[in-house]
C-alpha cells in the first residue's frame, strides 16, 4: 500500500444537489484518493479543517463508466467518494459556506 500523506487524501469536494442537502445534517462529501481508508480520511478532515471533529466516515467505490469511440470500448477512471459526518459540537467546514 502506498504511503499517503493527509494532504493527499482529499482530492476535491462533491458539489451536487444531493450533497448540498446533506450539509444540513452535518454531512460533507469529498472525492478521495482510491487507496485511502476511513481512518486516513478522518485524520485528513480534522487536520485540514480547523475545529472539525469527525463522528463517522462512509466510503463508496464508484466504478468508471463505459465509453465508446467507434469500435473501441473503454472505461473512464474509477473514483472513491467519502461522506464525512461531523459531531454536534464541532465547527462547520467553512469551505462550503459560500456555495
Amino acid at each position: 500500500m502506498a504511503d499517503i500523506k493527509y494532504y493527499d487524501v482529499l482530492l476535491k469536494p462533491v458539489i451536487t444537489e444531493k450533497s448540498m442537502n446533506l450539509m444540513g445534517e452535518r454531512k460533507y462529501t469529498f472525492l478521495v484518493h482510491p487507496d485511502a481508508n476511513k481512518t486516513q480520511i478522518k485524520e485528513a478532515v480534522e487536520k485540514l479543517f480547523e475545529g472539525a471533529k469527525v463522528e463517522k466516515v462512509n466510503t463508496m467505490n464508484v466504478p468508471g463508466k463505459k465509453r465508446r469511440r467507434g469500435y473501441i470500448v473503454g472505461r473512464t477512471a474509477a473514483t472513491k467518494k467519502a461522506i464525512v459526518t461531523l459531531t454536534e459540537d464541532s465547527k462547520d467546514i467553512e469551505f462550503f459556506e459560500g456555495i
